[in-house]
């Protein structure tokens, strides 16, 4: 819903957010940054009414070449959930630099403050065949209360996945993997970090059966427009 560069002038960003609100937008991810947290309270100011998918312990990462324990030393996660817990969330996500960790009690200690906060909970990762194979021996999902989303990249062209390609046959497997998991599945990247065209990559979001929500990042109003116009007639 956003883009970083923009974070510096609040009030473009609240332009962008309502944009995507006309355009039947009707959940926002957060994180606990400031100027991105002015902007979508202008926005609600202007009547904009979103839940948020609020991420937890995001960090300013490296993502080429990230340091896992770094991450968890900075991530000021109790912070984020405490003032994330403003808005109307519909989740809160445990970032992926935290998760990709795989400490699982470091994961499971953030996922019940998120759930002793009244919000589901859920994570991401940046790797979902790798981060999918290690979940489904995980003890964090033995408790089948801890969490109920699962973030992950997927587009056509398996782009900052943690494959070559993304054909059928990877397809099938990573279904078959989430299918153990059993988890409400949301896929960002499917714009490939804008390599993909909307319809082209929309059309395939069609054929995935195991999507239950997608994320897109949307850097203008022209492009917030363009875009949600062509996810509505799909």
């Amino acid at each position: 819903m956003y883009n970083l560069d923009l974070l510096r002038n609040p009030n473009n960003v609240s332009k962008i957010i309502e944009k995507s609100y006309e355009c039947g937008v009707r959940s926002i991810n957060l994180a606990n940054k400031e100027n991105l947290l002015k902007a979508f309270k202008i926005a609600c100011d202007n009547g904009v009414e979103m839940q948020s998918v609020s991420t937890i312990g995001k960090t300013e990462m490296d993502y080429v070449f990230p340091n896992y324990e770094q991450a968890k030393m900075e991530a000021t996660w109790k912070e984020d959930i405490e003032n994330l817990a403003q808005f109307d969330n519909s989740v809160m996500l445990v970032d992926e630099f935290l998760v990709d960790t795989y400490d699982w009690d470091f994961i499971t200690e953030i996922l019940d403050e998120i759930n002793g906060a009244g919000v589901p909970a859920g994570i991401i990762t940046s790797f979902p065949f790798k981060t999918s194979e290690e979940l489904i021996d995980s003890p964090i999902l033995e408790d089948k209360s801890l969490f109920d989303f699962y973030m992950i990249p997927v587009n056509k062209l398996g782009y900052m996945m943690d494959i070559p390609d993304f054909r059928s046959d990877k397809q099938d497997e990573l279904k078959g993997m989430l299918d153990k998991i059993d988890k409400k599945i949301i896929i960002n990247k499917i714009l490939a970090v804008g390599i993909q065209r909307p319809e082209e990559a929309f059309n395939f979001l069609n054929t995935l059966d195991f999507a239950d929500m997608v994320t897109v990042g949307i850097a203008s109003e022209r492009e917030a427009e363009e875009t949600f116009d062509i996810l509505n007639k799909i």
